[in-house]
């Protein structure tokens, strides 16, 4: 692992953590965490390390930013809440296993992307590799955090998450649909619209890390 990769590596399990503990806390009714807001930038990181050292390095520190991902989730399992008059853990099996499952498939796909298309205009692989990234990303994670259809964990760990089942109106004023889909939903309003914003720094990174022929 080369040195130079280190403020990738660094930056990335930094986001990692922050949004890990920043999901706990809510926003606009529990529509969105604050987490939802830190996570995004995490294509961010991916895609400059690609654009900059290449899809090898980004695959790299994606890869830590997982192993990260699934330290935070083995932390917060061992965390016993009480409620209810019950306990479970801070984060349930179900929720462990879709993050991890999301954020590797859908970074490794915007590793991929960005490379096929990094010859082209300078915006057009980061927006496009972060769009289908984040669409993977939004809909791996809530269907196998909570989507009823998928029983393969058991009664015992649907029971933490059944409150995502809930008849709740669509982003708060549209007909009823489940809770999660109304949350899916509003998560990827968010990363796109982060996407989009992530391009400025996006440019004026890459400007500076590569010789100015390279860098558009």
């Amino acid at each position: 692992m080369k040195q130079t990769y280190l403020p990738g590596i660094l930056a990335m399990a930094a986001i990692v953590v922050a949004s890990n503990i920043l999901v706990q806390f809510l926003l606009f009714d529990g529509l969105l965490t604050w987490g939802t807001f830190t996570y995004p930038f995490a294509f961010l990181v991916t895609d400059v390390m690609n654009r900059v050292y290449g899809a090898g390095p980004a695959r790299r520190v994606v890869f830590i930013g997982f192993i990260v991902g699934v330290v935070c989730s083995l932390i917060g399992s061992q965390i016993m809440l009480q409620g209810d008059g019950y306990e479970y853990a801070a984060v349930p099996l179900r929720v462990a296993v879709g993050s991890g499952i999301a954020f590797l498939i859908a970074q490794m796909s915007d590793v991929l992307i960005f490379d096929r298309l990094r010859e082209g205009t300078w915006w057009r692989a980061p927006l496009v590799s972060s769009f289908v990234g984040s669409a993977l990303d939004t809909t791996l994670f809530f269907s196998i955090a909570f989507a009823a259809s998928i029983t393969i964990f058991g009664p015992s760990a649907d029971a933490q998450i059944s409150w995502a089942w809930d008849a709740v109106p669509f982003l708060t004023f549209g007909g009823l649909v489940p809770l999660w889909v109304s949350l899916a939903v509003a998560d990827w309003c968010v990363k796109f619209s982060l996407a989009m914003i992530a391009l400025v720094p996006f440019r004026m990174i890459v400007s500076k890390a590569l010789p100015k022929s390279e860098a558009i």
